[in-house]
């Protein structure tokens, strides 16, 4: 089963509910996956006078998701075309935003902690990070085990830049998730 087969797993309304998005906020999706199937609803929830982002180093992702949010009507959608592995990458200035989705995309990269340092440097102070990530569980579908990542080494990289640890959580039966609050 391809991993973008996820969206049978995840539970979208419970992932929203755990950012708690409210008309006004500024927000990104890093790593936005082409079905744009988190953004376009996070975009709606903030309302025309809050402002999202659809992060991905595919263009063809970003395409997808603008042809979406054209559809839907949305005006508060920005793609961004970004290496979230380089420092800026995400081109988002410093302590723009309220809230952060990071949503399994750390086990298809190497640099963890420059994705999450990214993260960090653009949430304002008392900004919220969600990281949700495939359980490091033998199971016949999603990423190989030894590409899943474990939990509390992903809490220490978020900790040491300049995150604090607000709740972990289960998302079903086959994702965990950590929630940050910038200090």
């Amino acid at each position: 089963m391809p991993i973008s087969s996820e969206k049978q797993f995840l539970n979208r309304d419970e992932v929203l509910a755990k950012l708690g998005l409210v008309e006004g906020m500024k927000i990104a999706d890093f790593g936005c996956g082409n079905l744009g199937y988190f953004i376009i609803p996070m975009a709606k929830l903030i309302g025309k006078t809050g402002q999202a982002y659809a992060i991905d180093v595919l263009k063809s992702v970003l395409e997808a998701v603008r042809s979406k949010a054209k559809l839907a009507g949305l005006t508060n959608l920005e793609t961004v075309w970004a290496n979230l592995e380089k420092p800026n990458g995400s081109k988002i200035a410093d302590n723009e935003l309220d809230v952060v989705l990071l949503k399994n995309i750390l086990f298809q990269n190497k640099q963890h902690q420059e994705i999450i340092k990214e993260a960090a440097r653009v949430l304002k102070k008392g900004g919220k990070l969600l990281i949700i990530e495939w359980k490091k569980i033998a199971i016949p579908f999603g990423p190989p085990l030894e590409l899943r990542l474990d939990q509390d080494y992903i809490a220490t990289l978020a900790v040491n830049s300049g995150l604090k640890l607000v709740e972990k959580t289960e998302f079903g039966q086959y994702f965990w998730g950590l929630v940050f609050e910038k200090v």
